[in-house]
C-alpha cells in the first residue's frame, strides 16, 4: 500500500511546488486508481514489470494517450519524489517509456466566424447587462487568449484599463501580464457601467456571484447556436483561434507562447501547423521559382 507515500508527495506538492487545487487533485485521482491497482503489493516492490502491466490496463480501459500519458506523469513525479527523499533505492519507472501522443490538431475558428459569434450577443437587438457581459466574456477571451479558469478568476483590480493590460494567474499559480485590446475593454466597462451588483469579480452571474466555469461554457455554447457555428466549438476554441490569428498575421512563436503562459514552446508549436497556409502564401510571394 502507499497511501501513507501518497500523502507526503501531495503534501509536498502543494507546500514546495504551490500547485493549484485542481492539479492536486488530478495527482491525487491517478496515484489512488494506482493504489488499487497494487492492492497489497509493498513500495519495495514495485519494478518495471509491475509498471508495465499497469500501462497495459490503463490501455484496456480505453483510455486516450493523453490521459495514459498524463497517469504516467504522475506516476514519474511521485516515484522522483520518492527516490529523492530517500524512501526507494532506484526509480524503478526509468526505463518505461512512454507512448506516443496522438497528434490532434487544435480546433479554430476563421477570424468571420468570431466576429459572427460575438456579433451574436446583440442579435435580437436587446442590450442589458446580460448581453453586455455575454460579449464583454466573448471579446475577452479572443482579445486575451486566456483559459476559462483565469477569465473566471478575473477581479475588477485585475484590469488595467489605462494601460490595456489584464493580471492573470494562470497554471500553478503563475501570474502573467496578458495585453487585452480596445474592443475588450470598452465591452468590460459598458458591462460594469450597467451592472446593478457591485462586487469584486469581474464577471457574475445572475446571482450576482463571480461566473462558474459551467457558466461560461453555457454562455459561449448559446451564441455558437445563435451564430450558427459548427458543434464542437469551446471557451478553448477561442484561445486556439486567437493563437492561431496572430501567427498568421506574423506574431513569432516565442511572443504566442508568452501571450498564452505556456511553459514550453513545444506546447505552442502545434499551432505551426495551422499556418501553412500563410507559409505558403509568402513562399508563393518570395520563391524566384514558385
Amino acid at each position: 500500500m502507499i497511501d501513507r507515500f501518497t500523502e507526503k508527495f501531495i503534501r509536498y506538492l502543494e507546500i514546495e511546488k504551490n500547485y493549484s487545487k485542481h492539479t492536486i487533485l488530478n495527482y491525487r485521482l491517478d496515484l489512488s486508481g494506482f493504489n488499487k491497482f497494487l492492492g497489497e503489493i509493498p513500495l519495495e516492490k514495485i519494478d518495471y514489470l509491475l509498471l508495465r502491466k499497469y500501462l497495459a490496463v490503463l490501455k484496456e480501459k480505453t483510455l486516450g494517450t493523453r490521459s495514459v500519458l498524463r497517469h504516467l506523469s504522475t506516476l514519474r513525479s511521485f516515484f522522483r519524489f520518492l527516490t529523492r527523499e530517500g524512501y526507494l533505492k532506484t526509480n524503478p519507472i526509468l526505463i518505461l517509456s512512454s507512448p506516443k501522443p496522438d497528434k490532434h490538431l487544435p480546433q479554430f475558428l476563421t477570424e468571420e466566424e468570431v466576429t459572427r459569434l460575438i456579433n451574436a450577443t446583440f442579435i435580437n437587438k436587446k442590450v442589458d447587462e446580460r448581453s453586455l457581459r455575454d460579449r464583454a466574456i466573448l471579446e475577452t477571451f479572443y482579445s486575451t487568449g486566456i483559459r476559462i479558469s483565469e477569465l473566471v478568476g478575473l477581479s475588477i483590480d485585475d484590469v488595467d484599463f489605462i494601460s490595456g493590460v489584464v493580471k492573470v494567474l494562470g497554471k500553478g499559480k503563475k501570474e502573467r501580464i496578458a495585453p487585452i485590446g480596445e474592443a475588450a475593454l470598452t465591452s468590460i466597462g459598458n458591462y460594469l457601467n450597467k451592472r446593478k451588483k457591485q462586487a469584486k469579480a469581474v464577471f457574475l452571474n445572475k446571482n450576482g456571484k463571480r461566473i462558474t466555469d459551467r457558466g461560461v461554457r453555457g454562455i459561449v455554447g448559446k451564441y455558437i447556436h445563435l451564430a450558427g457555428l459548427k458543434g464542437g466549438v469551446s471557451p478553448h476554441t477561442l484561445r486556439h483561434s486567437f493563437a492561431t490569428h496572430l501567427l498568421n498575421r506574423g506574431a513569432d512563436l516565442r511572443s504566442v507562447q508568452e501571450l498564452l503562459g505556456h511553459a514550453n514552446l513545444s506546447t505552442t508549436q502545434i499551432y505551426t501547423h495551422l499556418t501553412t497556409d500563410r507559409l505558403k502564401s509568402v513562399y508563393d510571394k518570395a520563391h524566384p521559382r514558385a
